[in-house]
């Protein structure tokens, strides 16, 4: 019978819970009065009849708006229980209020009485039929996962996973003491030492991590990696209190989570000062850098925002993105090239740009050292173009992303980006109303020019996962982060700044490539097991073993911990302008091997190849911050 009522249609389901619900009011009054009297013989005269009927309506009134007969029996969560206690309070207050108004008889603890019993005869059945119905109807191919963190994130993932059924929690691993052995919903919480026992006992297809905190994640994660398991998350804390996110929204773990630092709440001041109220334009609006910081933009209520792009597809992508999110945002989008001085004046002057963020970069390596020409065209004269634009057209605030690599730059790309620098430091006497700044940084994770995305493709399809040294090593920050910091570090310029974000500490790049492997849950591959191997291919041209972030050890700090500025010698502007003009004829007459002399012969120590590198190391840093 209960499987025909189960199978029936839903109209039909919500008929006969009425009318039990009807049922176990009228039971649970009656009880309530025969309880307070001690007389089980009580029948309910012509002042109580009144009093019921109107009870019950309320009551049934009230479940109806609380929704409870939306709710599906068999993925009713616990907190139905709470709606139904909600709905009897009420109930118990129209009681009063109705026996006060009808002069009826209702001893005072009556409504008491009433809620309790109201509780076990509606809300424990409803358990109960939830629990009969799993057993009627198993979920099939359950997957049995364990549940990393054991606080609020890890008992509400464990609540939505058993009510969506798909998955299965076997158990919870957490490290903290207090919380180790006690049971949750059922479930134990185990030691991280416990987990080789639960893969034995349990077959275990994944983890699932529940941990908010960065430090706490990264140890978990490390913990979980050598047993070769699929590792997922939940989603940012952010997304899932915004309601961007659910909390079983659960996502691979990827290396930026495993590299990623406890993020730090911008400083409300330093983002919004060149960003709020005004007209703000992004070159190379569709790169990595260049659309992270349009978001970041868009989400400070720009007044307009001017999106400047080569390439037509990326510049299609951002634009679509910032439509659907920022629907009152002003917003243009240009396809056209930094190497043009006159289109880039006519969009600064006919849309009255106040601040200007240059991202438009050529950055892979060893296409540019093949690409010298062009090298030279984009990253030095398209910085120039547009930074004499800016200045010539009074736009009030100027900055050039940069890059580790042109720190002693022993490849043509580093070397185009410091050149790039040091014509924009040139430009500060010549234009005193625009404010030029620069803004140097590593590797971001995920972009274009980092090697996550290649260790992804490889790993991908099998390996190998080709690394150029065992000991090359690299900066890593978050795309997010890196666009918010040079925007605030913009804010703090007075003229001809070069800001250096703290980067934290270098990472293997050997070791990034492993933990990748791990955290896709494969297996390195050994004399005697069938994994993904790493394979050494050696430097390529013009790459270093380590970056460095400051040419000399000139720094100071700022008002915000993750920004230093560095205090560094430029060229005089006659000296930029002869420089500038030479590359210029060098390049129209194509001499490859001049351009690289004449670079080498300026003051930037382009050394191709170079093996004396000083590092900018944590303990530098240390004195950064000390100043």
């Amino acid at each position: 019978m209960l499987k025909n009522i189960l199978e029936a249609r839903r109209s039909t389901k919500r008929a006969v819970s009425l009318t039990y619900d009807a049922v176990a009011i009228t039971t649970s009054l009656y009880l309530a009065y025969a309880l307070r009297l001690g007389d089980f013989s009580y029948q309910f005269g012509n002042n109580t009849l009144p009093l019921l009927g109107i009870t019950i309506a309320a009551s049934l009134a009230c479940f109806i708006r609380l929704g409870l007969y939306r709710a599906i029996l068999r993925y009713m969560p616990y907190q139905a229980l709470v709606t139904v206690l909600a709905g009897l309070c009420i109930s118990s207050t129209a009681l009063t209020l109705t026996g006060f108004y009808l002069d009826a008889f209702v001893p005072r603890s009556v409504p008491i009485i009433y809620i309790l019993l109201g509780m076990f005869f509606i809300g424990l059945p409803r358990l109960m039929v939830r629990a009969v119905v799993g057993l009627l109807y198993p979920v099939q191919e359950c997957k049995k996962v364990i549940i990393y963190g054991a606080g609020l994130h890890g008992t509400e993932l464990a609540t939505a996973l058993f009510q969506h059924g798909e998955y299965k929690t076997v158990a919870f691993i957490d490290d903290n003491k207090q919380l180790q052995g006690s049971t949750i919903r059922g479930i134990r919480v185990h030691k991280s030492r416990a987990i080789p026992n639960i893969l034995k006992k349990h077959k275990v297809e994944k983890v699932l991590l529940a941990i908010t905190a960065v430090d706490k994640r990264n140890r978990a994660i490390r913990t979980v990696e050598e047993f070769k398991l699929p590792v997922e998350t939940i989603p940012p804390v952010g997304d899932i209190v915004s309601g961007r996110a659910k909390i079983e929204e659960l996502r691979h773990v990827e290396i930026e989570d495993l590299l990623g630092r406890e993020p730090i709440a911008p400083i409300k001041e330093l983002i919004s000062a060149n960003i709020k109220d005004q007209t703000v334009m992004v070159t190379g609006a569709g790169g990595s850098i260049g659309s992270e910081l349009c978001r970041q933009i868009a989400s400070n209520k720009p007044k307009h925002i001017i999106l400047f792009e080569l390439n037509e597809y990326n510049l299609y992508a951002i634009e679509q993105e910032l439509e659907l999110h920022y629907h009152n945002l002003k917003i243009t989008a240009l396809l056209g090239s930094v190497q043009h001085k006159k289109r880039l004046f006519n969009i600064i002057t006919e849309h009255g740009v106040d601040t200007l963020y240059h991202a438009a970069a050529y950055k892979h390596v060893p296409l540019i050292e093949k690409n010298i020409i062009e090298g030279v065209r984009n990253n030095l004269f398209g910085t120039w173009h547009c930074a004499c634009a800016a200045g010539e057209a009074g736009v009030k605030n100027f900055t050039l992303i940069s890059t580790d690599k042109a720190v002693r730059p022993t490849n043509i790309m580093g070397a185009t980006k410091r050149l790039a620098e040091l014509s924009v430091q040139a430009l500060v006497d010549k234009h005193p109303n625009t404010t030029f700044s620069m803004v140097r940084f590593g590797n971001v994770l995920g972009s274009s020019g980092s090697v996550v995305p290649k260790f992804r493709q490889q790993i991908k399809h099998g390996g190998p996962v080709t690394v150029t040294h065992p000991e090359v090593t690299r900066y890593f920050m978050t795309i997010p982060e890196a666009a918010q910091l040079v925007i605030q570090a913009s804010a703090m310029a007075k003229g001809g700044d070069v800001f250096v974000l703290e980067m934290g500490k270098p990472v293997k790049i050997a070791d990034l490539a492993r933990e990748m492997i791990l955290l896709s849950g494969q297996e390195l591959k050994t004399n005697d097991n069938k994994g993904i191997t790493i394979e050494y291919t050696g430097l390529r041209p013009g790459e270093k073993l380590y970056e460095e972030l400051i040419v000399g050890n000139n720094v100071s700090g700022t008002t915000h911990p993750r920004v230093m500025r560095a205090i560094e010698n430029g060229l005089p502007q006659h000296e930029t302008q002869a420089l500038l003009d030479k590359l210029d004829q060098l390049c129209h007459s194509s001499d490859v091997d001049c351009i690289k002399e004449t670079i080498r012969a300026s003051i930037i120590e382009y050394q191709p190849q170079s093996n004396n590198i000083i590092a900018f190391t944590p303990q530098v840093l240390g004195i950064v911050k000390q100043q």
